[in-house]
């Protein structure tokens, strides 16, 4: 009889086992799925984005881009040409003297090469651009950039709270 109690009490010390172990595998499986849909979305969502980022600055107009950018002071913006920006208004203002008032037209486009990266309520994308300008002077232009940009969700939407962008050096 003893020995009757002690199998059956193995017995259903593994059948525990096993419903853990199942409760843990399936607990497991979901976490893996919603992380893999939360990637596939993120993936979406931020290529949307760039192509509209992209597609605002290609207008030539320095308020276009306006709604992708947080508008607090203090935020820092690195663009080829000057060296850095200190607020959205900066940015808007030296981009258009910078850029817009010598171009005759230009095309900003992303590459296929997009990366996300999101922690909760902050996302960092990289991405290889290409801007196509022709200027005031005839002159045509042809660049590679890279970029990144960190996004921070607010009740608005993901907006940029800074950004970085650099062409290579040329090889000689």
């Amino acid at each position: 009889m003893r020995t009757e109690n002690a199998n059956a009490g193995r017995g259903e010390r593994w059948r525990w086992l096993l419903y853990v172990a199942v409760a843990l595998a399936g607990g497991l499986l979901t976490f893996v799925g919603a992380r893999a849909q939360q990637k596939a979305t993120d993936d979406a969502t931020f290529r949307r984005l760039i192509d509209a980022y992209c597609a605002a600055w290609s207008t030539g107009n320095a308020d276009n881009p306006a709604r992708f950018y947080a508008k607090e002071d203090g935020l820092v913006f690195y663009d080829l040409a000057p060296f850095s920006y200190h607020s959205w208004k900066e940015y808007h203002e030296g981009v258009k003297a910078v850029l817009f008032d010598n171009m005759e037209s230009g095309s900003l486009s992303a590459g296929k090469d997009l990366k996300v990266r999101r922690r909760g309520t902050v996302a960092w994308t990289t991405v290889s651009m290409h801007l196509s300008e022709k200027t005031k002077d005839g002159k045509d232009v042809e660049t590679e950039l890279r970029y990144t940009g960190i996004w921070e969700r607010r009740s608005s939407g993901w907006l940029l709270v800074h950004e970085h962008l650099s062409a290579p050096l040329g090889v000689s």
